[in-house]
C-alpha cells in the first residue's frame, strides 16, 4: 500500500516538526582509533613525568573519553556515520522535513556541519525496494537540523514501521580544540584511571567544577 500525498500534514512537514519525527537511530561509523588528547596532555595531567610504561593503557582512556563526551553532548568531536530511520504513517506534507538526531558545527553558516550520504525510501514491491532520492530533490537545513525534501512519491512503503531512510557523516567539531572541553576530558580522565573498578569502598563525590558543569553550557538545548 502506498502513502498519499498532500499539501499539508503531520509530522514530516516542513514547517512544523514537534515532536522529532525519526523512529530509529543507528550509528554505522565512529572513529575508534584517533586519539583526541595528546599523551603529553595526558601524562602532564597526571603527573607521569618520564613514565611511558602506561601510554597505551591512558591513550586507550583517552578514545573512551572523547566518545562520552560526545555522547554526553550530542555533538561529534570527530566525524560519526548515522542511520536514520522515518515512518510514512502521517506522510502527507510537501516538503517533507526530517528531523537528524545528532549533528556537529561548522565555523562558517555556509558550510554544512555534515555530509549527507543517502535519502531514500522503500517502495510498496513485495519484497519492498530502496530507491534513492536523487540529491537536487532535497536540501540540509542548518538552523533546523533536519533535511528538507521537495517531495516523496506515493509508492513509499506503508507496511513497513520506518521506510525512509537517512544516512550522513558529521564534520569534526571546533569544539575539540576548546581548553574547557579539554579540560573536561582530562578530569573524566583522571577519575578513570584512579578508579578502575565499577565499585569503591568509599562514597565519592563530585567536585564543584567538575566535568559536567564544564561541558554543560556546550550542550544544545532542546527545544
Amino acid at each position: 500500500m502506498a502513502a498519499d500525498s498532500v499539501l499539508t500534514g503531520m509530522p514530516f512537514g516542513g514547517q512544523s516538526r514537534n515532536p522529532f519525527n525519526y523512529v530509529k537511530v543507528e550509528q554505522i561509523g565512529r572513529d575508534v582509533t584517533t586519539n583526541w588528547l595528546t599523551a603529553n596532555e595526558i601524562t602532564d595531567h597526571l603527573n607521569l613525568f618520564d613514565d611511558q610504561s602506561q601510554d597505551a593503557y591512558v591513550l586507550s582512556l583517552d578514545l573512551a573519553i572523547r566518545m562520552h563526551i560526545e555522547d554526553f553532548l550530542g555533538m561529534s568531536i570527530f566525524p560519526v556515520t548515522y542511520r536514520v530511520w522515518y515512518g510514512a504513517e502521517s506522510l502527507t506534507a510537501t516538503p517533507v522535513s526530517l528531523d537528524l538526531p545528532e549533528v556537529s558545527q561548522n565555523q562558517n553558516q555556509l558550510n554544512a556541519p555534515l555530509t549527507i550520504g543517502v535519502v531514500g525510501y522503500y517502495n510498496d514491491n513485495f519484497p519492498p525496494v530502496f530507491t534513492t532520492v536523487n540529491s537536487s530533490q532535497y536540501f540540509y537545513d542548518n538552523s533546523g537540523n533536519k533535511i528538507v525534501i521537495s517531495s516523496l512519491p506515493t509508492e513509499i512503503n506503508t507496511q513497513m514501521t520506518a521506510p525512509i531512510v537517512v544516512e550522513y557523516t558529521t564534520v569534526a567539531n571546533p569544539l575539540a580544540a576548546y581548553p574547557v572541553i579539554k579540560q573536561a576530558g582530562l578530569l573524566i580522565l583522571t577519575h578513570l584511571y584512579n578508579n578502575r573498578s565499577d565499585a569503591t569502598e568509599t562514597k565519592l563525590k563530585t567536585i564543584p567544577y567538575g566535568a559536567q558543569v564544564l561541558l554543560r553550557p556546550y550542550k544544545p538545548l532542546v527545544m
